[in-house]
């Protein structure tokens, strides 16, 4: 049998596999739902894929982003100006920040932010994991963005953010830096760092800044039942604020008892804790304002500052560094300023003009303390502060420097001048159509009097009445830089003297602060002091700089010649311009010393009193400028209007008001005694070529009892001067009184005095003041002792006036009377009960007031 070759296997045709793509769905060989599951290689392939981009992200994110440096308003903190009674002037701040150690913060301060922010603060490592899912959970599904972030994290955007950064990016990197500032601060340090930079609404970072914004106490001071009202509104401070309504308060009600909730469930608190504590009333809020007198304070402040031989500190400094600055500033005083300056109308009839400059200010002699300083009304409204800023024409306040100068020449008090006016004084000159020409010198006066003439009078007189004509004789004596030279040692700024003539009537624009400084020297007697608003900065417990008064010049001025020229300035007040200052009494109502200048310009342009008591030198000052900014005749108002304001109007009774408010139980000091000696004859006003000093010869006699024009003549005959010095007698005008030196023997040539009569002194009148019927009592008895009039009280009754109430005055109102009479003022006793009529038993009230009228000239008093 053959062999065959077994039977070949039939091929079957093969379907090609199919390439697997990218997208491999619906998987092959499944069917139905199957088709789409994933297998599980895919779901570890993703997961592990999705774990090493997270790794790698993460890894990324943990090597490039290293804790970066806190942002430069995180260290800034708050400074605060102080007045010299310790009370707050004000705030210095880019933000409103004092930063607290933990230790310095009661305990519960820290814990009541954690049971409220982060209950797991002291055991996670800076980031809570749960938190992140649930809060990504919330904002993938549409539940609105929710934060996870813990205290840490917290801590780190307020540290390290700009504000509004909050994107996922912005989360995420947060996290990183929260894992790694709480590997490298510990738990305290990131407490402290959030309690001091949280934003807790009012203006207010940190606890200290809130606590004094909400409760007006420091941090350590707050209750538990306050800081948790605190840390209840952390979240939303501009609208939880209780301020802002019933509403915001029922939020932060609630707010407040979760937090003190959570506080009694960490034991913080007990629950009986909890249980009684009551809801904190928040003060009023009052956001920092410079308006007012405290913005013109503060700038004065923030440029006595930066000087680079003081304190030297930049603004930059003053804004962030925090410091704690105590001023010489009184607030009593202060305020007392502004209540002064604002007796000035401004609306109605009389009112003053919107340009007027107004300043005061105070300077303690002892120490160059400026202890008051007003120069405008409201700092928001205008900048300008007319007491530092603002100069003007000193006028007569800068006689004393020539009276002093003069003393310091060996000239007296007592020295007698020709007090006439007008006047020509060699060396007086005015440029007249390009020819120098000898100018025609006038004293104070009505206008086209051509000035009030005085006769021959002595320096005290001179000073008293601010004769010009004698001050200019004065200032030739002794020379214009001799004048300077005073002005400038007392502490006038050189720029703001000169070395002309006319130096002594003030013709150099002078700042206030300086003529106050200058003044204080008087009062200290002549020791110059420099004059400063700061005493003391501190940052926290370090010393950063203190007022030393290193560059005190003792007796910069002789003391026996201020002595002098003091008592001259007492004058002033006791008989001269500045008469209204005799007001100002010390507690025992016997009035206070008081010396002092007052001084206005041509024209009336500016107006001052300068004034000092031994423990305070006061300058009031007034100018205007016009529309265009030049200077400009002051605008009469008040009492004054329709006349003129020179310094014995307005400034005077402003200074006497003043200071009668801030001296009130103050110590009454006295000046140095002073003896005047007795009167000198004037000097012998250009006589003929005089005869040898040994020529002697008689005083005639028998001249007393003659008409002064006979005595005149016959002294004159005898080769000598005759000095008229007229005095209130009972004899008839014009008579010879006395001749001095009547009989002896004199040199040819010297001064004789001769008093002679002006007649009997009339009794001075005044009128009975209006406004008496109809007013009270003690307000009419007040009238009528300020106009020098004595007030008799008769009652009687009435059934339609109410007692007390004035029916009638008799004389009648506006009555010419001599001072001093007797006015009958009838008060109602009310209705018919039988009161005895008479002199009541009680005293009544009484003031007065003084001022001054004005005209034109060189200057005025």
């Amino acid at each position: 049998m053959a062999n065959r070759s077994p039977s070949p296997i039939p091929i079957w045709p093969q379907t090609p596999r199919r390439r697997r793509g990218i997208w491999n769905y619906p998987r092959p060989h499944r069917t139905g739902l199957r088709a789409w599951i994933p297998s599980w290689r895919v779901v570890v392939g993703t997961g592990l894929t999705l774990l090493s981009l997270g790794v790698g992200v993460f890894t990324a994110g943990w090597i490039g982003w290293p804790v970066p440096d806190a942002r430069a308003s995180i260290g800034s903190q708050t400074t605060t100006v102080y007045y010299a009674d310790n009370k707050v002037m004000g705030k210095f701040a880019a933000v409103d920040r004092t930063i607290r150690k933990l230790d310095e913060l009661p305990p519960y301060v820290g814990q009541a932010v954690i049971a409220s922010e982060d209950q797991g603060f002291e055991d996670h490592m800076g980031v809570d994991p749960l938190g992140i899912v649930r809060a990504a959970i919330s904002n993938v599904t549409g539940g609105g963005r929710q934060g996870a972030s813990t205290l840490t994290q917290q801590y780190v955007e307020n540290t390290y953010y700009e504000p509004g950064q909050s994107s996922y990016a912005d989360k995420f990197r947060e996290i990183i830096l929260a894992l790694k500032v709480d590997q490298e601060k510990t738990k305290d340090e990131i407490l402290e760092g959030y309690v001091n930079s949280i934003y807790l609404g009012r203006g207010a970072y940190g606890f200290e800044a809130a606590a004094k914004a909400y409760f007006n106490k420091p941090a350590a001071e707050l209750t538990v039942s306050e800081t948790a009202m605190l840390v209840g509104i952390i979240p939303s401070p501009s609208y939880w604020d209780p301020r802002f309504g019933e509403e915001s308060k029922a939020v932060a009600e609630q707010k407040w008892a979760r937090v003190l909730r959570n506080m009694a469930d960490m034991g913080y608190i007990t629950q009986e804790e909890r249980k009684s504590a009551t809801f904190p009333e928040p003060i009023e809020y009052k956001p920092a304002s410079r308006a007012g007198q405290v913005g013109y304070l503060l700038e004065e402040v923030r440029k006595e500052l930066a000087d680079p031989d003081g304190a030297n500190i930049s603004e930059e400094e003053l804004m962030t560094n925090g410091y704690e600055i105590h001023t010489t500033i009184n607030s009593k005083f202060q305020k007392a300023a502004v209540k002064a300056a604002n007796t000035i109308p401004y609306k109605g009839e009389g009112a003053a003009s919107k340009r007027l400059g107004v300043s005061i200010v105070s300077i303690d002699p002892k120490d160059g303390a400026i202890r008051a300083l007003y120069g405008g009304k409201n700092y928001e409204e205008v900048q300008f502060n007319s007491a530092t800023d603002g100069k003007a024409q000193g006028g007569s306040t800068f006689k004393p420097f020539t009276l002093i100068g003069a003393l310091e020449e060996d000239h007296e008090l007592n020295e007698y001048y020709n007090g006439n006016s007008p006047m020509q004084i060699p060396g007086w000159t005015e440029q007249v159509d390009g020819v120098e020409t000898e100018k025609e010198l006038t004293n104070f006066g009505p206008a086209g009097s051509g000035g009030e003439s005085y006769g021959d009078i002595d320096l005290v007189d001179a000073t008293a009445n601010s004769v010009n004509t004698v001050y200019a004789q004065l200032n030739v004596e002794i020379g214009a830089k001799k004048s300077q030279d005073v002005a400038i040692r007392a502490g006038i700024p050189k720029e703001a003297t000169n070395d002309e003539l006319s130096n002594v009537l003030g013709t150099s624009n002078v700042r206030p602060v300086d003529l106050a400084g200058a003044y204080a020297t008087f009062a200290a007697q002549g020791t110059r002091h420099e004059t400063h608003i700061l005493t003391s900065v501190k940052r926290g417990e370090e010393d950063v700089w203190q007022f030393s008064g290193e560059n005190t010049k003792k007796d910069i001025i002789d003391p026996v010649v201020m002595a002098k020229a003091t008592y001259a300035m007492e004058q002033v007040v006791n008989e001269g311009s500045g008469v209204p200052a005799k007001e100002l009494l010390g507690p025992d109502g016997k009035q206070r010393p008081v010396a002092g200048k007052t001084g206005s310009t041509n024209n009336n342009r500016s107006a001052w009193f300068a004034g000092y008591i031994p423990q305070l030198a006061t300058v009031v000052g007034l100018y205007q400028t016009s529309e265009k900014g030049g200077e400009e005749t002051i605008t009469p108002f008040g009492q004054w209007a329709g006349g003129s304001l020179t310094g014995g109007t307005w400034p005077v009774t402003a200074w006497t008001q003043y200071m009668q408010e801030i001296t009130k139980g103050m110590e009454v000091e006295e000046f140095p005694p002073y003896v005047p000696p007795a009167p000198k004859p004037s000097p012998t006003p250009t006589p003929s070529p005089t005869p040898s000093e040994d020529q002697m010869v008689m005083v005639p006699t028998g001249l007393v009892g003659q008409q002064f024009a006979a005595a005149a003549a016959a002294i004159s005959g005898a080769g000598l001067n005759p000095q008229l010095v007229e005095v209130p007698s009972d004899q008839p005008p014009s008579t010879v009184l006395s001749v001095e030196k009547e009989g002896q023997e004199v040199p040819r040539g010297s001064g004789i005095r001769v008093e002679v009569s002006t007649g009997p002194e009339q009794p001075e009148a005044t009128n009975v003041p209006g406004g008496l019927i109809g007013s009270s009592e003690g307000s009419a008895r007040g009238k009528l002792q300020g106009a020098g009039l004595e007030p008799v009280v008769q009652y009687q009754p009435s059934d339609d006036v109410r007692q007390g109430t004035v029916i009638d005055v008799s004389p009648g109102e506006g009555t010419q009377v001599e001072s001093g009479s007797p006015v009958q003022l009838i008060v109602s006793s009310g209705p018919d009960v039988g009161l005895p009529t008479g002199e009541p038993t009680g005293g009544g009230g009484g003031g007065g007031g003084g001022g001054g009228g004005g005209g034109n000239g060189n200057s005025s008093p």
